[in-house]
């Protein structure tokens, strides 16, 4: 039996620049935070709910909010936001009110209970990957200068 011949190594690629760099510091973001950073199934399992459900008491933990602005921070559709509601009224995390301003609709808030989740949650989501603590410390500030500034952008 004869070996073939070991593939062509390809060409030393020259570094990206202008949309290609920010593409690939794009990609690299996203593979960082959505599958080596991504903490939603230790938090489903850390409050034994669903990660949406997490979601809508951190944003009540800000304060309180009626279904259907809880329904557009959440990105999701009023019926499923009051299913989630329901939920969360029963396991003693939020209460549902009338709202006086608008007897029609319905104020969110959070209970000491639901706080507790919510905290517990955040702690969670808190703890950078431990490829970002290994940094040295002077990528770190660097990161976090410009990460301020994009955040800042908005």
């Amino acid at each position: 039996m004869t070996e073939s011949p070991p593939p062509e190594s390809p060409l030393p690629e020259s570094p990206p620049t202008g949309p290609d760099l920010a593409a690939r510091a794009w990609q690299n973001l996203r593979i960082l935070l959505h599958e080596r950073g991504d903490r939603r199934r230790e938090v489903a399992a850390a409050t034994g709910m669903s990660f949406t459900r997490t979601r809508a008491l951190r944003r009540l933990a800000a304060g309180p909010l009626t279904l259907g602005e809880l329904a557009e921070v959440l990105l999701t559709d009023r019926p499923y936001t009051s299913l989630l509601v329901d939920d969360l009224v029963e396991r003693g995390l939020v209460e549902r009110t009338t709202n006086h301003a608008d007897r029609r609709s319905k104020i969110v808030t959070i209970t000491e209970a639901g706080r507790e989740v919510a905290a517990r949650a955040q702690r969670i989501l808190g703890t950078p990957p431990p490829e970002l603590r290994e940094l040295p410390p002077e990528d770190l500030a660097a990161l976090d200068r410009i990460a301020a500034r994009l955040v800042a952008e908005q």
